[in-house]
């Protein structure tokens, strides 16, 4: 009697520990156990802790990554690409996780060192439009900015909409890329 209860204990671990084990990682090539960022699927990505339909769509969208922190280009969260590093590979290559978490802020690509000059514009990451064309409006002060603006995908409040659709809303546009496309259309 005691080995059958012994018997249905590993039973009950077994499937409990399969179940709990996301399809997408049960299912990478080569068995690493992790999930390529170039190849996997929208449903795979959303296995990932962190990441759920609108991330995976922006992943997808961002591709090609040669690091985890290349994630960080297409708009997810610092502390989502913290999460996901462990668990995904690129190019179907192993990529080790960062030696210490401050190894990430070091490796912001150029456009970011020029909004240096101040402390909060240095620290929003800029979102990345889910298509060419798109303004960045920001809600809180009914402003939009277009593309080659300083503050286009910075503000803390905002979202990507055609221009067009901007207006409609009532936004308005902003003084700075106003004057641009002002000087462009002469």
């Amino acid at each position: 009697m005691a080995s059958m209860f012994a018997l249905f204990a590993a039973l009950v671990l077994v499937v409990n520990t399969a179940a709990t084990v996301p399809y997408a990682w049960a299912q990478t090539p080569k068995g690493t156990g992790k999930v390529d960022l170039n190849s996997a699927t929208e449903k795979e990505l959303e296995a990932l802790p962190g990441v759920g339909p609108a991330t995976a769509k922006k992943i997808i969208a961002g591709r090609p990554y040669t690091t985890p922190q290349d994630l960080s280009k297409a708009g997810v969260s610092a502390k989502t690409i913290q999460k996901v590093t462990p668990l995904v590979t690129v190019g179907g290559t192993v990529t080790p996780a960062p030696a210490a978490p401050s190894a990430a802020p070091a490796a912001p690509d150029k456009p970011a060192a020029k909004s240096a000059p101040s402390t909060k514009s240095e620290s929003m990451e800029a979102k990345v439009p889910p298509a060419k064309g798109m303004v960045w409006v920001n809600t809180k002060s009914g402003v939009f900015h277009v593309e080659g603006d300083r503050w286009y995908g910075k503000t803390k409040e905002g979202k990507f909409m055609t221009e067009a659709d901007a207006l409609k809303a009532g936004y308005r546009a902003a003084k700075e890329g106003a004057a641009k496309k002002e000087g462009a259309s002469k």
